[in-house]
Parts: structure tokens; sequence; C-alpha cells
């Protein structure tokens, strides 16, 4: 973990800035893992296999399956037929609505905005790109930054604010 010079506010190893106070936070600037969410969060390898067990059981009429899990609850959610999804929760007053609810996971609570994230899958890679959000996005605890899109793989935990995601795929 890394403390916050400013505010004292705890992070993950790896993190640029403080989700509290919005401070500089000393950086490798690589994503990597960070020890804190893999004891934390991390699916063991069993769990990864039945996810992309699930996945390529899938029906079959399309090359682009993806299982997007929230590691505190499980709710798994399924994407099948697109080459790129939005993420985030909805609201009220908002007129585009995000491709996966996480409403229902405390997602205001969390700190993930309305549109928060995009996935963009590829025949070779797997992307996400922060769309602006007001608490960040990070891939295994390492903040990136927003419109930018940046490559992960199956196993690699994404934050969006405090909430955290695996994302398996079948390409």
């Amino acid at each position: 973990m890394i403390v916050c010079p400013n505010c004292l506010h705890e992070e993950y190893s790896g993190a640029i800035l403080c989700l509290e106070c919005g401070a500089q936070l000393v950086s490798t600037g690589r994503l990597t893992q960070s020890d804190g969410l893999e004891e934390k969060g991390k699916f063991t390898t069993s769990q990864i296999g039945e996810l992309k067990q699930l996945s390529s059981s899938m029906p079959t009429g399309s090359s682009k399956r993806c299982l997007v899990t929230v590691i505190r609850s499980g709710q798994v959610y399924e994407i099948v037929n697109k080459t790129g999804f939005t993420i985030g929760r909805i609201s009220a007053s908002q007129m585009i609505l995000p491709d996966i609810d996480l409403s229902d996971q405390d997602a205001y609570g969390q700190g993930v905005s309305r549109l928060h994230a995009q996935i963009k899958i590829t025949n070779d890679h797997l992307y996400i790109m922060d769309l602006g959000s007001s608490n960040g996005t990070r891939v295994n605890g390492q903040k990136i930054s927003p419109h930018i899109e940046y490559p992960i793989e199956n196993d690699d935990i994404v934050a969006l604010g405090k909430l955290q995601l695996q994302i398996i795929t079948s390409r």
C-alpha cells in the first residue's frame, strides 16, 4: 500500500494519484500487478479456468464473447457479439446508458461514473479506456490516463473507482 503524503489516505501499490485528494503519488509508470490486489481480489487459476470454460461454452454464433465479473460480489455480466461496450451506472438525468450497468453493485458509492470506461475487443487484444471518469480507472492498481486505450489481459484486475472487476474474453 502507498500512503498519500498529502491526506494520509492509503492507496494500492502502483497508484499514481490519490483517490481522496488527487495528490500525485510516486510510481514506476508501468502497469504491474499490485501485491495488495493479488491477495485481496484476484481470482485463482482454477476460478479463471472456470470463467474461461463458461465463456467457451456460450452460444457459438460469435467469435467475440466477454464476461465481466465483479470481484466483491461474484456477479457476472455477459457481453456477446460486440467489439466494444461501455461500463458505468445509470442515472435518471442521463440520456446515454452504459452497456453494463453496475448500479446494483453500489456503483455510486464505489465511485463509478455514469459512463466510466469502454472495453474494446479485437481478434488479438482486449483494450480498456477511461472515459474521463471522476474517480479514475486502474489496471492492476496502476491508474490509467483518460481517453487512451490500454491493453489488458484476461487475468488483470480493473478497478472503476473502488469497484474491482475481472474481464474474461474468448476471442
